[in-house]
């Protein structure tokens, strides 16, 4: 049984940084494909980077728009772990954030991940 814990949420002030962690048990952690989305009160569960195995020694990363140069995705093999960095982040960013294991499928679509964490809340004041 696949399982990840997120961590590291908040309230931090709009311009400053957070970074959170998904700790992920039950799987060969190193050739997973991992994706962090997020999702606002109200809205859907959105997209927002994911990282994904190029089957060698390397990762690729892919990013939302909204948060391209500002967040960025890495992972440590040896702790089973996948961060999210954030930075200038803003009122906007406000969600609740998730990190999911990918399976086949593209990287932005919710339905491509078969494995979530309970998510971690990340609140941006103005």
């Amino acid at each position: 049984q696949v399982q990840l814990v997120e961590s590291g949420g908040g309230l931090v002030q709009a311009g400053g940084s957070l970074r959170v962690s998904c700790a992920v048990s039950g799987r060969t952690f190193s050739s997973l494909s991992m994706g962090w989305f997020r999702q606002a009160p109200g809205k859907e569960r959105e997209f927002v980077a994911d990282t994904k195995w190029s089957g060698g020694r390397s990762y690729y990363s892919y990013y939302a728009d909204s948060v391209k140069g500002r967040f960025t995705i890495s992972r440590d093999n040896a702790k089973n772990t996948v961060y999210l960095q954030m930075n200038s982040l803003k009122p906007e960013d406000t969600a609740v954030y998730y990190c999911a294991v990918r399976g086949d499928g593209s990287y932005y679509d919710p339905k491509s991940y078969h494995y979530w964490g309970q998510g971690t809340q990340v609140t941006v004041s103005s």
